[in-house]
């Protein structure tokens, strides 16, 4: 599901942004039902932490969902507004801090004993998730999230504007380039990355074969592979056949439903809105390889719950959590199905997803499985915005992209240091 609040957020996003827990501003004013949500009468409340997601109907079914829980009231704040983690990281400072609280593995949380280890809830059910996601929430042999959903992203393109331009779906960045230029008009774009471009930054790091950090926590990313691919991103940048400024970012479907672009970069959350507006004339692909030995890619985000350690009520938050993200399968099932489409954590639950089960949903399945990459909790947000700069610095400004990625290495390590010494 999209996160509204933020344009930089993969969620889908993106780029699993994991805000630091240095101390942050106050709490902004967030969106959110201050009344009875819970259905409890045992007296005992928890409060619990959501961005503001796109789809409508999600704040009314995670208000729904709480209000069937009898352990507790459940209070949900729907978080609305830019910078959903800068909000969420000031509240966990604060005597106000969630019990609960949706983000995406992240190892400083566990360092700094922020959330707490959820290995006992997760144990009986382990194998029934994805192996992926199990892998990318433990930290020092524990468990430390449970994934509510996955959403893969990949490049949705509109068939008929690629036949009439005489274009091939792009099966290597080369052919992505030149495509951008031939669907290229005075009233289309070619290709949409997102306003800022980043979302595709790892995307095209996996693309030439390289990844972010290697297993034993160091760079990965700078490749001469890497840096040949940040000059052909400059170059449709540069030639104009890049979708800049458009009125939503990339997470947002309505680029290419309304005509704007023939290539949009957006996550499988948005297919039901896409198939509604362009019927069969929409296609999807990963991202292309960019090198010679490169794969597809596919970035696959998604959203994970986590309770706070230093909340006054672990134990209780623990038992909603599994009541409702472990227990409740058909909510399970509701949250990933019926607001737009998200493949479920549960294998048992995506064998049984018909509504995934053919057409396009089907294909977008098959990407995740076959050219995704999932969350790495190593890789924080100073990490995140360090690349986001290279971009910056290489696609939007022409700089030379050696140079940045050297300035990126140095905060990428001060960071690695930080963690792993």
């Amino acid at each position: 599901m999209s996160a509204l609040s933020n344009s930089n957020w993969d969620r889908r996003s993106v780029l699993r942004a994991a805000a630091g827990l240095a101390a942050l501003g106050p709490l902004a004013a967030c969106g959110g039902n201050t009344g009875r949500e819970g259905g409890g009468s045992s007296g005992k409340n928890l409060t619990q932490y959501f961005h503001a997601y796109g789809e409508a109907g999600t704040e009314q079914a995670i208000k729904k969902y709480a209000a069937a829980y009898d352990g507790a009231r459940v209070t949900t704040q729907w978080i609305t507004g830019t910078n959903f983690e800068s909000k969420l990281f000031s509240a966990l400072l604060t005597k106000n801090a969630p019990d609960v609280f949706e983000f995406h593995p992240q190892i400083q949380m566990i360092k700094s004993g922020q959330v707490a280890d959820l290995s006992d809830i997760m144990a009986p059910v382990k194998d029934d998730f994805n192996p992926a996601d199990i892998a990318s929430h433990t930290i020092d042999g524990k468990i430390w999230g449970v994934r509510m959903i996955d959403d893969p992203q990949f490049f949705y393109y509109r068939k008929s504007m690629l036949e009439e331009a005489g274009v091939e779906p792009p099966t290597t960045l080369d052919e992505l380039v030149e495509a951008a230029a031939k669907l290229t008009t005075s009233k289309v774009k070619g290709v949409f990355l997102g306003n800022s471009i980043t979302p595709v930054m790892n995307p095209l790091i996996w693309s030439t074969g390289a990844d972010t950090l290697t297993d034993k926590n160091e760079i990965a990313y700078h490749t001469d592979e890497v840096a040949a691919g940040l000059k052909k991103l400059r170059t449709m940048f540069k030639s104009g056949h890049l979708l800049l400024d458009a009125p939503a970012d990339w997470w947002d479907p309505s680029a290419i439903t309304q005509g704007l672009v023939a290539i949009q970069w957006c996550g499988m959350w948005a297919m039901p809105v896409i198939q509604k507006a362009l019927g069969d004339d929409v296609g999807i692909i990963p991202f292309p390889p960019s090198a010679e030995g490169g794969k597809p890619a596919v970035t696959n985000g998604g959203w994970s719950m986590f309770v706070n350690a230093k909340s006054k009520n672990v134990d209780l938050a623990k038992e909603y959590v599994k009541w409702l993200w472990i227990d409740q399968k058909k909510y399970q099932e509701d949250w990933s199905l019926s607001y737009g489409f998200h493949i479920p954590p549960r294998t048992s639950l995506a064998e049984s997803a018909t509504k995934l089960k053919s057409g396009l949903p089907a294909e977008g399945v098959k990407l995740f499985n076959e050219f995704g990459h999932f969350d790495n909790p190593a890789w924080t947000q100073a990490m995140i915005v360090a690349l986001e700069n290279v971009v910056a610095d290489t696609v939007r400004k022409g700089g030379n992209p050696e140079a940045a990625l050297d300035k990126a290495d140095k905060i990428v390590n001060r960071e690695l240091k930080k963690l792993f010494g």
